[in-house]
């Protein structure tokens, strides 16, 4: 609930039209679907411009509109309207307003991998005992965070948060709004090299959430990342730092005990049994960020584990899926370096009798070393698959590095999309019962396509 005043204040904006004495349940960005008493926020996208929405949300019982100075005038002024130099800003600014009326803890997470997930292990752990609120999915930028935030109510004991980041000073923006006391940074990876430059470009931008934490400034860094372990060994005062890992000495150590079948089994600090439904042992990584963060609410290692076991991984996240009788390990949903490396690592330790089979989509934003990348992922490969099916320009330096190791043409398939690899897969391969099939590329390939109408 906001007053006009409120958010007159938020944003340093100016009422130009209609009465101050409204009051606000609620804020949208979405003329669809926006409802009576809510305040519609004009944002301009790369496909759309919010202010040609304004009459239409009106029309639907917005109680403000938001808008930027200069936008065209609209023909109600039965309403508030506020003006601000950006809208985005002001939603951003609206959010940060609503986060300092609560005292709760804010846990926010980054890393070049593996954020959504920790980001629901967390919150799952924790709702055995609190009331948390999470971002929806992957909505972790400069629209879907502060829309969470606007959710935060009285109810509410902690809030959980992705930080995503694919430019230097977003996640410092991103931190400034949601003022987080609990900084976790899962790895640092080859992502984004587009606009990051290098790995030392990725850790200086997302350690911006270490250095803007607030009281009780509590960091959880991945004790086995080079990069992040010479920050865990440090043990400065402020913040507080936790390692976790598995290779290393960490607060929060793991020993991998057992893997069969879609699970394993690993011992925290050498005496907590844990056990996870997933194929990727480094998941364990993301397990230890929850575990470190149950402890860090007083809950018991029985009850983690219990909550943990019953936790199911995101879709399009190294899922084990049926169609049509034949395996696929669902890995869709993203793809860089590092997490290719590991899904082909799954892929190798699969145990079937059966052909081992990549579909594998373009990795973007790797910057000047794109190249290298996909012909190095295409060797790996090579020491794994039976059959390779690429999709893209990029990927295809793939299938030549793999045809250089001297991987069998006959099973080395290009292709400009996921359709013609859909056709390639089920009509000239004809995967078999016993056969295991991982499907991987980065978001905008769309790489779930393979599996449409199946």
């Amino acid at each position: 609930m906001f007053k006009i005043d409120e958010l007159l204040k938020a944003t340093k904006g100016k009422l130009i039209g209609g009465p101050r004495n409204y009051r606000i349940t609620a804020l949208s960005i979405d003329s669809r679907v926006i409802k009576k008493h809510e305040a519609f926020i004009a944002i301009r996208g790369n496909n759309f411009d919010g202010h040609d929405f304004i009459d239409e949300a009106i029309e639907k019982g917005a109680s403000c509109i938001i808008k930027e100075i200069g936008s065209k005038e609209c023909k109600s002024s039965s309403v508030p309207f506020i003006e601000v130099k950006n809208t985005v800003k002001a939603l951003g600014d609206i959010a940060r307003f609503q986060r300092q009326k609560f005292n709760i803890p804010v846990i926010a997470v980054t890393g070049s991998n593996g954020k959504t997930t920790v980001k629901e292990m967390i919150a799952w752990v924790l709702s055995k005992k609190f009331n948390v609120l999470k971002n929806e999915g992957t909505k972790n930028n400069q629209i879907g965070l502060p829309l969470t935030l606007l959710k935060l109510k009285s109810k509410h004991d902690a809030v959980v948060l992705e930080v995503g980041t694919n430019h230097f000073g977003e996640v410092q923006y991103l931190t400034e709004i949601c003022l987080p006391n609990i900084g976790v940074i899962t790895n640092i990876g080859p992502s984004h090299l587009e606009f990051l430059h290098n790995l030392k470009g990725v850790l200086n931008e997302k350690y911006k959430l270490i250095e803007n934490l607030k009281s009780p400034y509590i960091a959880i860094l991945n004790a086995d990342d080079g990069l992040l372990r010479r920050k865990v060994v440090k043990r400065i005062r402020k913040p507080f730092t936790l390692g976790f890992g598995i290779k290393n000495k960490a607060d929060f150590s793991a020993t991998v005990d057992k893997i069969y079948g879609g699970g394993l089994e690993f011992l925290v600090n050498l005496q907590h049994k844990f056990i996870l439904k997933t194929l990727g042992c480094h998941n364990i990584y993301n397990a230890l960020v929850a575990v470190t963060l149950g402890r860090i609410f007083s809950m018991e290692y029985k009850e983690i584990a219990l909550r943990l076991a019953s936790f199911e991984f995101p879709a399009g996240r190294l899922k084990l899926i049926r169609l049509d009788k034949i395996k696929f390990i669902d890995d869709t949903y993203n793809s860089n370096p590092l997490s290719l490396k590991q899904a082909l690592d799954v892929l190798g330790r699969f145990n079937t009798y059966g052909r081992k089979i990549l579909v594998m989509g373009d990795m973007l934003e790797l910057g000047s070393r794109k190249s290298a990348f996909h012909f190095q992922a295409g060797r790996q490969a090579a020491k794994i698959c039976d059959a390779l099916i690429t999709v893209g320009k990029l990927s295809k330096l793939a299938a030549d590095a793999a045809r250089e190791c001297g991987f069998d043409i006959r099973n080395i398939f290009t292709c400009e999309s996921c359709r013609d690899a859909q056709d390639i897969l089920f009509n000239k391969i004809s995967p078999r019962e016993d056969d295991i099939v991982l499907v991987k590329g980065s978001r905008a390939m769309k790489m779930e396509e393979i599996f449409k109408d199946r």
